[in-house]
């Protein structure tokens, strides 16, 4: 019995039955005009719904009467883009006025007969649907039917119009592709954005990791005065880093712009020699005329390799090399290996790698090779 009333305690049920009343108003008024052809309001909304700007309309009442969520996706508020969405907003609104007709039928026709089928347990009755000339209590047991169908039409009704126009103004297949396209989009874009973190904040931290551990145990004042400024270095462009990150997400129309590239990776090279790695750099070909978006991913891939070998190697040999040769950049980093190889799935870092480079159509390959750790990454340039 809860669970029957429960639909009456939501505010729901009465918008919905607000919603739905509305039609009868416009069918009163003119069967009050004109009762001879009360087909017309009918016939009026076949050109009413073929106006684009009504499906909107519809679709933000029926949003917010109809639905629990104002904000529910399966209503498109938008016009009509094509003929199909017109004529189904034609289909709507005949729904809707007849199921208007019916729901107005019962909430004014069923109170009254529920009371008169009372009446009739005790005394005739003359209306004009019950007419009881012999009174008998067994007309009593009658009085539920009316009320039950006040009921459903209520809320039996006003479920049906929600689905109804959930399938009748929903979004049209090019709508939903549309939607899938940019949920797809800001997938990407949040997939980027954690890779972008991942790579600066988790670089700035390893660097910072490493460089506090080995001043610690230097002991040196000169060396833990440079270890603090490689760490206050590094720290302060992963701040800048994270501000331009947040920018992007605080203005999603604003440009990803002032990314580091490749002409930058001395920066990288210094940091982590600072940290303790005897690194050997190697540049070959102007990186300069790298792309934009290659050499900014090049950069990224380098911060990388550079920072799991910190992580995991610690001060080893690190051979970094950089070529920039006809229509591709390649990029390997090599250090000995040292402790536990890394399964091929683990680690975001290396699959970071991985994808950025297959974004842009390139290869890497990451693991063990003649004793040591390789990244190698090849990016085409065109």
């Amino acid at each position: 019995m809860a669970r029957l009333l429960r639909p009456l305690c939501r505010g729901t049920t009465y918008t919905r039955l607000l919603h739905l009343w509305v039609p009868m108003l416009f069918v009163s008024v003119w069967l009050f005009i004109d009762m001879s052809k009360p087909w017309v309001p009918a016939a009026l909304l076949i050109p009413l719904g073929l106006i684009p700007a009504v499906r909107r309309g519809e679709g933000v009442q029926a949003r917010h009467m109809l639905a629990r969520d104002s904000e529910d996706a399966a209503l498109s508020v938008t016009p009509s883009a094509t003929w199909r969405d017109r004529w189904r907003t034609v289909l709507w609104l005949e729904s809707r006025m007849v199921m208007s007709v019916a729901v107005s039928v019962l909430t004014v026709w069923a109170p009254f007969i529920a009371v008169d089928v009372l009446k009739a347990a005790w005394s005739p009755v003359d209306g004009p649907v019950v007419s009881v000339s012999h009174p008998h209590w067994a007309y009593a047991l009658l009085v539920p039917f009316p009320l039950l169908a006040l009921y459903g039409g209520v809320v039996g009704l006003g479920e049906l119009t929600t689905a109804v126009a959930r399938r009748l103004l929903g979004p049209s297949p090019a709508e939903r592709l549309s939607a899938l396209e940019e949920r797809t989009e800001q997938l990407l874009e949040r997939t980027r954005i954690a890779r972008e973190l991942h790579d600066s904040i988790g670089h700035a931290l390893t660097v910072a990791v490493v460089q506090a551990g080995a001043a610690r145990a230097a002991g040196d004042p000169a060396f833990t005065d440079r270890a603090l400024g490689a760490i206050e270095d590094t720290g302060r462009a992963a701040l800048e880093d994270l501000e331009r990150v947040l920018g992007v997400l605080r203005e999603p129309g604003r440009p990803a712009s002032g990314r580091p590239t490749l002409t930058e990776a001395d920066r990288l090279l210094d940091s982590a020699r600072a940290s303790g790695a005897a690194v050997d750099a190697e540049v070959t070909g102007p990186l300069e005329t790298v792309p934009g978006p290659v050499s900014r991913e090049g950069y990224r891939i380098l911060q990388e390799s550079l920072t799991n070998v910190l992580r995991h190697a610690g001060g080893v040999p690190v051979r970094v090399r950089i070529a920039v040769d006809g229509g591709s950049l390649g990029l390997e980093v090599r250090s000995p290996l040292n402790g536990e190889v890394p399964g091929p799935g683990r680690g975001s870092g290396l699959r970071g790698i991985r994808e950025r480079a297959a974004l842009l159509g390139g290869r890497a390959r990451t693991g063990p090779d003649e004793g040591d750790w390789q990244v190698r990454v090849d990016l085409p340039l065109r």
